[in-house]
């Protein structure tokens, strides 16, 4: 009896032993990509306004960068947004950069240069379109904003193509029926009430700009309501990555009195091309996910980037570097 239960206890050890093993395999498996030299050189990443949700993530994402790769310097560039951010990366004047997927396959469906070396890194979060006028305007759809003073984002930002898209959705023309301003979301704030009627704005929530200008001065949103967003999916191209949602109450507590606002949302990625090196990549597609609930401090949408839904960067595919990250954590 005796014998039985020592062996008994011999299998226990060595599976317990054994579990050990693959236990410390897979962390130094995990473990490997910091305990190699890691890239050096310079990159630059394409963001945004500066009053922006891009701007601040780049901001934020280059000092988690410095941390693990102290010898790659990261450049950052201003821009308009997500059209011209697409554009930086595909021409080569951007190694990588945040952008809107229905940007990204606005340039693909044009087959403008360098389209097809676009590749994704990561899914990261998503913008939510919110259309804002004074507290006392009498716009309560987007139809109302015929003949208005409207503010549809600078010409190559994403919120211009979302804002044209919507007003078409609508039956207005962009063009003829509104009196359009380029305003973004560093000046159209403080122009509305003074100047604009209202203003698109396209931005992970909330937004600070926005945020701090409806805790002073008082705004209130505009619903863009499913019909209208199902209407956009009667439409061909890029209107496919639009979903119909609503705009938490939390988002601006102040303006929005405990109601959600119905709106829609699109997804927005990191992207670079398919010649960037791929352990570059891999390393920051790694940094990215690792550096997320710090960013979430600062930036509360980048709260809610995940591994698994990061690997969906469609309309492009991965970029081999950051399939490489992937591959080292599926469970």
């Amino acid at each position: 009896m005796s014998n039985a239960l020592s062996r008994i206890g011999r299998r226990r050890v060595l599976r317990g032993a054994v579990a050990g093993f693959v236990a410390l395999g897979l962390l130094l498996w995990w473990l490997a990509p910091w305990s190699e030299e890691p890239p050096r050189g310079t990159v630059t990443l394409s963001t945004g306004t500066r009053a922006g949700v891009y701007q601040k993530y780049g901001e934020l994402l280059r000092t988690s960068l410095s941390k693990h790769m102290p010898d790659l310097e990261v450049r950052l560039l201003t821009s308009d947004g997500s059209q011209e951010n697409v554009r930086r990366v595909a021409t080569g004047e951007a190694d990588f950069a945040i952008t809107a997927a229905d940007a990204v396959e606005t340039y693909r469906l044009s087959d403008q240069r360098g389209a097809d070396q676009l590749r994704g890194v990561a899914r990261l979060y998503d913008d939510y379109v919110q259309l804002v006028v004074p507290p006392g305007s009498d716009i309560r759809s987007v139809a109302d904003l015929r003949g208005k003073r409207v503010a549809i984002g600078p010409p190559k930002s994403g919120v211009r193509l979302i804002a044209n898209q919507v007003l078409r959705a609508a039956g207005i023309d962009p063009e003829q029926d509104i009196r359009p301003s380029a305003d973004g979301i560093d000046t159209g704030p403080g122009r509305l009430g003074h100047g604009l009627d209202a203003f698109f704005w396209s931005g992970g929530l909330p937004t600070d700009g926005l945020r701090t200008f409806s805790e002073d001065s008082g705004l209130r949103f505009v619903p863009i309501t499913a019909d209208l967003v199902a209407q956009l999916h009667r439409q061909s191209g890029a209107t496919r990555y639009y979903r119909a949602t609503n705009m938490p109450e939390s988002a601006y507590p102040r303006s929005q009195r405990g109601a959600t606002v119905p709106t829609m949302a699109v997804s927005n990625l990191l992207i670079t091309r398919t010649d960037t090196d791929p352990r570059l990549t891999e390393w920051l597609t790694r940094i990215v996910l690792k550096s997320r609930d710090r960013i979430g401090k600062n930036v509360h949408s980048a709260q809610l980037v995940d591994v698994r839904t990061a690997i969906y960067t469609d309309p492009l595919r991965l970029h081999d570097g950051a399939r490489r990250y992937y591959r080292s954590v599926k469970p």
